[in-house]
């Protein structure tokens, strides 16, 4: 599997870049706080997270736009950027395709249709959330099931069944959509599905950082055993590997987190396919270097993007629009510079 990429930097290079990534990601949460229709200072964010207690005008409602509003949506954020581009390289790796997404099984037109429905049936918000993860997992098992049924073990045939799958509940997602009230069920079907952090709150944080995290953790711990599926499976299994358990725990994980997203932040592209190559063009293929500036480019990308939506206009702008103008004419240059390769 041939990615493109500039050769990777020496590794006191890398390592500086690597610090440099992790300190533009602090920078930037820290400018974030005081983005937003309400304009906070630095000095009044330093006042409130240090627990200075200066009587100031407006103390108070600071205190709750930054507390219930901006460090949720900024950690949600975070947590989503991390988590979409590690699962996106994940799929890379195991299907060994740089073509590979998140949304190659089918989980985020799961997860779609899932919370449309609940959408549909007027369920609270954490049922919505829930419904979104399950049909996002559902789907992956739909397509993992589906593969396994053919008795064939060739990863075009999951791929096949999760291309299947993705285009069933996207039919799906779009007879919910026609049988919706069009005056207000259908807006915010809609509206969901173009993705936004707009209502992110502790909750959706943490609902984000669990997958994301343990996930995470999971695949670091078998980022080498991870790296020998891009050899091909004859070549992995020689070396050692448990081909076939391996491959259904990474899927599992990378799973996990999309459905994660997902479920608080609704559709959000872009960000799986294209994070993992401009990490492995900025730092080679080597796992665990490649892991954490995956990770921490992925939450700088989907940060930088969520300010710009909510502060570029008025009306705020959907997070998963955002990501394809950005993302798409990106990965088009991607592509025209990796015209004298062969991707396979």
């Amino acid at each position: 599997m041939k990615f493109w990429r500039a050769p990777p930097a020496a590794d006191a290079e890398t390592h500086g870049l690597l610090l440099a990534l992790v300190a533009a990601l602090v920078a930037l949460a820290l400018a974030s706080l005081a983005i937003g229709r309400y304009p906070l200072s630095l000095e009044t964010i330093a006042d409130i997270l240090l627990g200075r207690d200066i009587d100031a005008p407006g103390r108070a409602t600071a205190e709750t736009i930054l507390f219930l509003v901006r460090l949720p949506r900024i950690a949600t954020a975070i947590m989503i950027g991390a988590g979409l581009s590690l699962a996106g390289a994940a799929y890379q790796t195991v299907f060994r395709n740089p073509m590979a997404s998140p949304a190659l099984l089918g989980v985020s037109a799961g997860a779609g249709f899932g919370a449309s429905l609940a959408l549909l049936l007027h369920l609270p918000t954490l049922a919505v959330e829930a419904a979104a993860f399950c049909g996002g997992l559902a789907a992956v098992a739909a397509s993992y099931l589906a593969a396994r049924s053919t008795r064939s073990h060739s990863l075009l045939t999951l791929v096949l069944c999760g291309m299947v799958m993705s285009a069933l509940f996207q039919a799906l997602i779009s007879l919910v959509k026609y049988v919706a009230d069009p005056v207000d069920t259908l807006a915010t079907i809609t509206f969901w599905l173009m993705g936004s952090l707009a209502k992110a709150n502790a909750a959706d944080a943490a609902t984000a950082a669990a997958p994301t995290v343990l996930g995470g953790a999971i695949l670091f711990a078998l980022r080498w055993r991870i790296a020998l599926l891009a050899l091909g499976d004859h070549e992995a299994a020689a070396l050692g590997a448990d081909v076939a358990r391996l491959r259904a725990m990474v899927i599992l994980c990378a799973t996990a987190m999309t459905a994660a997203t997902v479920c608080v932040a609704g559709i959000v592209g872009w960000v799986g396919l294209l994070v993992p190559h401009i990490a492995r063009m900025l730092f080679g293929m080597e796992p665990g270097r490649a892991m954490i500036a995956t990770a921490t480019m992925g939450a700088l990308f989907v940060l930088g993007v969520d300010d710009v939506a909510r502060s570029a206009s008025i009306i705020e702008i959907p997070l998963g629009v955002m990501t394809a103008v950005i993302g798409a004419p990106f990965f088009l240059f991607l592509v025209t510079r990796a015209r004298g390769e062969q991707w396979s």
